[in-house]
């Protein structure tokens, strides 16, 4: 693997630099690179500069206390985020000394994601920016913002590298496919899919990205016969038939959190004739799962049962609370924290120092 993306060696010597300082558990080993159990997410805020500075600055502080995966998407703060991303990168460089290849950078296409600021005129926007272009028609956008075909998706995955000024994305999401299956039918659904998977199979040949997958919203959360299941059998079955053996759909994005537990509790895979959780269907794949709304944008970080933040260890905040909750799940590589402050990041972080809670302990929670 070229050091343009992140490699084994790399996030191996991450991982040696909190030698002493991390705890035992906070850094995970998947798909032969180290990731980190919390992760830098970069949805919300204001499309301003103030916040765009304060986005570099939090990334910068992530990295340097112990956090390698960060994750955005095209259309989060309308490119900006990818941006921040990009000079905090720049920092973190040649400020720092941390390479590259140390660093697992993650985002998502598929959203309409305009530029910088929402345009007066979408219409005038999409037809400007992709159907004069030859890149989508309008036809192509399900819903007027959603689109997967190959073509877009490319334009999109060379829109991100440029943003975040890098050369290969580790792992690239399709951001939320399930809205697909709102205006068309299931067969036609993964019949885009495959041609989705097709080209992003090509761009790992060229180097553009090392992985791919989706980042859902409910797609993995609700009952198989609820209109907008996603099968991860499916999936990978779709993934094989493109890329074979050493097909490159090795991570899955999904909200869990205190609230929204499902991954964890809804058997709704079946693998080999057995119903199953999501979870555990993906960990028998060989898939890795990715957390997003850890802490569902602050609604489970505050007022917690004294009872919960007891099993989670009594730890200083409810927000270290919720966290905690998430990165010890069995099943979860990665939860992503949305954090746009250094101060946040200064709080959140301190969990690096504190061992995940054991399955046994967690398994009580539920009990």
């Amino acid at each position: 693997m070229s050091v343009n993306c992140a490699t084994t060696e790399g996030t191996l010597r991450y991982y040696e630099r909190f030698a002493g300082r991390a705890a035992n558990g906070h850094f995970r080993k998947q798909q032969d690179l180290v990731l980190s159990s919390i992760g830098v997410g970069t949805y919300l805020g204001h499309p301003d500069e103030a916040t765009d500075a304060n986005y570099a600055d939090a990334v910068v502080r992530a990295v340097q206390l112990g956090s390698n995966v960060i994750d955005s998407a095209a259309n989060y703060r309308f490119q900006r985020s990818e941006r921040s991303i990009g000079e905090a990168l720049r920092t973190i460089t040649n400020e720092h000394g941390i390479a590259r290849d140390e660093l697992v950078i993650c985002t998502k296409g598929g959203y309409l994601p305009f530029d910088g600021a929402p345009p007066r005129n979408v219409r005038e926007y999409v037809n400007e920016t992709f159907v004069k272009p030859g890149i989508a028609s309008f036809n192509d956008f399900v819903g007027g913002s959603h689109c997967m075909t190959p073509a877009y998706l490319q334009n999109q995955l060379e829109q991100s590298l440029r943003n975040m000024k890098i050369e290969c994305v580790d792992v690239y999401y399709i951001h939320n496919p399930e809205t697909q299956l709102q205006y068309v039918s299931e067969d036609e659904f993964y019949q885009r899919l495959l041609l989705a998977f097709e080209q992003l199979e090509k761009n790992r040949a060229e180097g553009k990205l090392a992985y791919y997958g989706v980042a859902t919203w409910n797609g993995f959360r609700v009952p198989p016969d609820s209109g907008g299941h996603h099968s991860l059998v499916g999936m990978f079955e779709a993934a094989y038939a493109v890329g074979g053996d050493e097909h490159g759909f090795r991570f899955i994005q999904l909200p869990f959190n205190l609230a929204m537990p499902e991954a964890l509790t809804l058997a709704n895979e079946t693998v080999e004739d057995e119903q199953m959780a999501v979870l555990e269907a993906a960990a028998g794949l060989g898939v890795t799962v990715v957390a997003s709304a850890s802490m569902l944008q602050g609604r489970v970080a505050r007022g917690l049962p004294e009872e919960v933040r007891k099993s989670l260890g009594s730890l200083a905040t409810d927000a270290q609370t919720a966290i905690q909750f998430v990165r010890s799940a069995p099943g979860i590589t990665t939860a992503l924290v949305g954090m746009s402050s250094v101060a946040h990041v200064d709080e959140n972080l301190k969990l690096t120092e504190i061992e995940p809670i054991g399955s046994e302990s967690f398994g009580k929670i539920w009990a």
